[in-house]
């Protein structure tokens, strides 16, 4: 809650006996004083009940004037940046009072202010810590571009051009290096750009630029087709047996996945409270999917509730949980051997989930795309493309009305 404070100054009394006028500016537990560059004799303030009395002098009156617009535009900071975000920092509100953040036009501290407001909402659980991450991973790539390309710590925003563009994109592309990689594909700087749009996004927000410089950038990403396990595969696996503990608690969390879609941090987050049986005795797993924020309510299929049964109160989760790192590095062995020449991950599960579970049985898009927690269904779309099967089956059902 914002709350404004006027007071005096009295160690800097003027010599003409003014006492300057200073506002404390209060949210929450925090707190800033701000001058108001105006000024009153200490006894005036005294007697006129800090302006608050009925006033007869012009010059009192006019000043009062005057510190009702100063806390009036307080008010109007606070609540346009209440609009954007529902925890308001006294700092950036200090900077919008001020006029600060219309010097604020270098790259890298637009990035920092955007991941240090967003790290707030992480804290908050208001947006995932992956994401948190990538946009971290984004600045320092832009640091690390800057340094070796303009041989400067930071650079104008209104300086990045055309040229600034091409140099960043192949950069990225063929000079960057990461735990000994040098280079990245084509759709991660697609999206390294898109995090770039994005953090510059939010500083045309708070009124730092005018404009997007990375509106300039034209890259697209190139359809890849997702992998997927085919009915036969996940047969395979689901049979399969290991006398090895660790790789048959793997094999479950992959198959959990499998069958339900979730993605590695929402999958982990799954307890008993996300367990629900509806009207009919069915159940559901209903959440919210970390990255995107929106419902992804999902039956529970048989080989699900197989799993769950097996873990049920073992730990906290509905599901084991172990780290992306670890779990990949299992899931080769598995696949070596179970025969399968394919790259298995968590997101090959996911991927499993949309096509061979739901898709290629016949299950509407539109549900599926509901589960997915897909922001819009051009994403599920991608799924249906890659199935050879349900083309197969629309094609029967034309065939036959041409019988």
């Amino acid at each position: 809650m914002l709350k404004i404070i006027f007071y005096l100054k009295a160690d800097k009394v003027k010599a003409n006996g003014d006492v300057p006028i200073y506002a404390k500016v209060s949210i929450d537990n925090q707190s800033i004083t701000l001058s108001t560059g105006k000024g009153i004799p200490a006894e005036r303030w005294q007697l006129t009940n800090r302006l608050r009395n009925p006033l007869k002098q012009e010059k009192e009156k006019v000043l009062k004037k005057s510190l009702d617009l100063f806390e009036m535009n307080i008010n109007k900071k606070y609540n346009e940046l209440l609009e954007i975000n529902q925890a308001v920092d006294i700092a950036v509100l200090k900077d919008q009072i001020t006029g600060v953040e219309k010097q604020q036009k270098m790259i890298l501290d637009i990035f920092d202010r955007h991941n240090n407001d967003f790290e707030r909402m992480v804290n908050h659980k208001e947006r995932a810590a992956a994401s948190l991450q990538k946009y971290r991973r984004s600045a320092e790539l832009m640091k690390n571009f800057i340094k070796k390309q303009y041989r400067k710590d930071n650079f104008p925003v209104d300086d990045i051009n055309g040229a600034f563009i091409y140099n960043l994109e192949s950069f990225l592309k063929y000079e960057s290096e990461f735990n000994g990689v040098v280079g990245i594909k084509n759709n991660s700087v697609v999206k390294y750009f898109k995090n770039y749009k994005t953090m510059c996004n939010y500083a045309i927000k708070f009124n730092l630029i005018e404009k997007n410089p990375f509106n300039k950038y034209s890259g697209k990403i190139k359809v890849i087709e997702a992998t997927f396990l085919t009915k036969e595969e996940l047969t395979i696996i689901e049979s399969k047996e290991f006398n090895n503990a660790r790789l048959d608690k793997v094999k479950n969390i992959f198959l959990f996945s499998c069958y339900t879609g979730y993605a590695p941090i929402d999958a982990s987050n799954l307890t008993s409270a996300n367990l629900i049986q509806d009207n009919n005795g069915m159940y559901w797993i209903k959440t919210d999917r970390a990255k995107t924020g929106i419902k992804a309510n999902v039956p529970v299929l048989p080989p699900t509730q197989k799993i769950l049964d097996k873990y049920k109160d073992l730990q906290v989760g509905l599901i084991p949980k172990l780290s992306n790192q670890k779990m990949n590095a299992y899931l080769k062995e598995i696949a070596d051997l179970c025969g399968i020449n394919k790259k298995l991950t968590w997101y090959v599960a996911r991927h499993t989930f949309a096509t061979t579970v739901t898709l290629g049985n016949g299950m509407k898009i539109e549900n599926v795309s509901a589960m997915m927690g897909h922001t819009n269904i051009k994403q599920t779309q991608h799924y249906a493309k890659v199935l050879d099967s349900s083309v197969m089956d629309d094609m029967m059902k034309l065939m036959e009305k041409f019988k």
